[in-house]
């Protein structure tokens, strides 16, 4: 029994893409939790006061606000994952596999990811604005009762929905990659990073508390042979699917 558990484990792993032990991808990732506090102040921000413009305008506004600025930002200069907060890893300091990472967030697959994110969200601006009355007895009453302050508000919190999920709906596209594509996928030149990628803050050789991630070894991530044939296409739930067949 401690070998067929040894032995499936080892075949999940060897399904599981080889990449995908960086933190910054699930750092960024985890950002996507913060999306309904944002949606839900963007709702009560349009609950404050009675319209001024025409319900078009005002969702023009705030549309053009919250979605143009990230996703021009995702489909130009993409967002560099290598960054937190204040600070973000130098160019030079990024390892191979890193700078693999960043020639797929400019690939096909986010772009389209980029656009079907600020279509959905735009559409839940729409559900939001027309439903705003029925959030207006939560706005708490030290906020002043003024339509430009709840559009400002509104405006500034679909502005953040939209990064925080942009940026992890393209880290979803990249950890969706096989092994295959990202062993062949060519590094970002060392000098084209800065003008290819959006990073604020101060760049540092590392930073504190975020771990190095280990090497990918290219044997290793390869498919393995052995007594039992893995496919290079399995799946992690395929793997344990089949050794619970076995199992039984």
């Amino acid at each position: 029994m401690a070998l067929y558990t040894e032995h499936g484990f080892r075949r999940v792993i060897e399904a599981m893409r080889s990449f995908w032990s960086d933190p910054y991808l699930w750092i960024h990732l985890a950002g996507l939790a913060t999306v309904p506090i944002w949606i839900e102040l963007c709702w009560l921000g349009l609950a404050i006061g009675d319209p001024l413009l025409p319900p078009w305008l005002e969702l023009l506004l705030i549309g053009g606000f919250g979605v143009a600025p990230i996703f021009w930002m995702q489909w130009q200069r993409p967002f560099s994952i290598f960054s937190l907060l204040i600070l973000a890893v130098k160019p030079d300091a990024l390892t191979e596999n890193q700078r693999r990472l960043l020639t797929l967030f400019k690939s096909p697959r986010t772009r389209i990811f980029s656009v079907l994110v600020a279509f959905g969200l735009l559409t839940l601006l729409r559900q939001l604005y027309y439903t705003a009355p029925i959030a207006a007895t939560a706005v708490p009453e030290f906020l002043p009762e003024s339509r430009w302050v709840g559009l400002g508000i509104a405006a500034i919190a679909f502005l953040a929905a939209n990064l925080f999920t942009q940026v992890p709906a393209s880290v979803l596209g990249v950890l969706l990659t096989s092994n295959a594509a990202f062993l062949a996928t060519a590094p970002c030149p060392v000098e084209q990073v800065p003008q290819s990628f959006t990073s604020v803050g101060l760049r540092l050789k590392k930073i504190p508390l975020v771990p190095v991630p280990a090497p990918v070894n290219m044997a290793a991530a390869s498919p393995v042979t052995n007594s039992v044939t893995t496919s290079p296409e399995l799946t992690t739930t395929e793997v344990v699917s089949e050794e619970l067949s076995e199992l039984e």
